[in-house]
């Protein structure tokens, strides 16, 4: 019979069991080492997932819904038409408030040419003035030199203030021409604004989807009237989803300190990390429970809100028998490992297991020592054993 050898690198051994059936031989049989190591303890509570975005759809306008585009349970693209309502009101709206705005264009318009024509008057009637005051000035000469008369000296004066009296119009003129001008293009920034208004009620005659996501509601019905803030559709995003638990006063003072945990779904044993642990600074008055939402990195496929999973608290760490997750033996309703001896010999043992560590160990309650070593392969190991046996089986029949 050849003689067992065991080569160990860093905890993990390899036997090289090699006893021989004829001539025939069995591969070698890796093994590892039990250890303690320090895991994370976590406490394992009941969870519902949650979807992050959820929400319902109203109209900003009335009228009447004269389309659909989709039904509870389809599937919707963010910005995909959920809904039209009808918009002949609002489309008369916004034809108002465009003539609205081409008429106080117009209106610019003309009181700008008012503004021109007042400046070209009081262009004139300055000069005018000039003219006039020049010529009263030239009679008041020669009246003062007693060389013409009083007749015309008055009516060159009379002459000099009529064209003052015009020019003094035509400033009057200009300014209302301006306040004209001013009043127009304020009536402009109004049928501006009531044109964007306008151009807003006829936009929100379309309902768009915020987010994509599922319909989970349909609130009306095609032809029903519906006013500002009437519910459409309500509907959930599938991208974003979270997990919602209550946590017992007795172990919220560790989840705050570790601020760790791991949502576990069905059957999985390593859990999927939480990015982040909401805790709600205060405790249901009845239960005493504080409600605690963590939330995923991303959703995982097949998970949808309302379905129950576990979520593991991080409540702290402590040193935990552990094995690789390969090396357990489920054999019917037995759960085991294979132990081998010193001569590498390996024996199936019953233990009681722990949930998976994220590194891929299992942790193990009862049934093993540290130091043991156990087979990661448990169909190579039982392999092993059966030779083993029909070696021994042969041996005694021989003898």
């Amino acid at each position: 019979m050849s003689r067992p050898h065991k080569l160990i690198l860093m905890g993990i051994s390899v036997v090289l069991a090699l006893p021989l059936i004829g001539k025939a031989e069995i591969s070698p049989l890796i093994t590892a080492v039990a250890v303690e190591e320090v895991v994370v303890d976590y406490q394992m509570l009941d969870g519902q997932i949650e979807a992050v975005n959820k929400s319902t759809v109203s109209s900003q306008t009335g009228g009447v819904i004269s389309k659909l585009s989709y039904d509870v349970g389809d599937y919707v693209e963010k910005g995909a038409l959920i809904a039209r309502i009808s918009s002949e009101n609002q489309k008369s709206g916004l034809r108002q408030a465009q003539a609205a705005v081409s008429e106080s264009r117009a209106s610019i318009s003309s009181a700008t040419a008012a503004v021109v024509q007042a400046e070209a008057a009081i262009k004139e009637a300055t000069a005018n003035y000039a003219a006039a005051r020049a010529e009263f000035n030239r009679v008041k000469g020669l009246y003062d030199k007693r060389i013409i008369a009083r007749s015309q000296y008055d009516q060159a004066e009379a002459a000099m203030k009529s064209t003052l009296a015009r020019v003094e119009s035509a400033k009057a003129n200009l300014n209302a021409a301006k306040a004209k001008t001013n009043a127009a293009r304020s009536n402009l920034s109004s049928a501006q604004a009531g044109l964007a208004k306008a151009g807003e009620q006829l936009g929100y005659t379309e309902v768009m989807a915020p987010y994509s996501g599922i319909v989970t509601d349909r609130l009306v019905e095609l032809g029903e009237v519906v006013s500002a803030g009437t519910p459409i559709m309500t509907g959930i995003s599938l991208q974003e989803i979270r997990v919602v638990t209550n946590v017992p006063q007795r172990l919220i003072l560790a989840v705050r300190k570790n601020k760790s945990a791991r949502v576990y779904i069905d059957d999985d044993k390593t859990g999927i990390a939480v990015k982040k642990l909401t805790i709600f600074p205060y405790a249901d008055a009845t239960t005493n429970a504080f409600k605690v939402r963590a939330s995923l990195e991303s959703a995982p496929q097949g998970l949808f809100p309302g379905v129950y999973v576990k979520i593991g608290f991080n409540v702290g760490s402590e040193k935990r028998l552990v094995v690789p997750e390969s090396s357990i033996a489920y054999r019917s309703e037995v759960t085991g490992v294979y132990v081998v001896d010193e001569k590498g010999i390996p024996t199936l043992r019953q233990v009681k297991v722990g949930r998976q560590t994220p590194e891929g160990k299992v942790r193990i309650l009862a049934g093993l020592d540290s130091g043991e070593i156990v087979a990661i392969d448990p169909v190579h190991a039982a392999l092993l054993l059966k030779t083993h046996q029909q070696k021994l089986i042969e041996e005694a029949s021989h003898d």
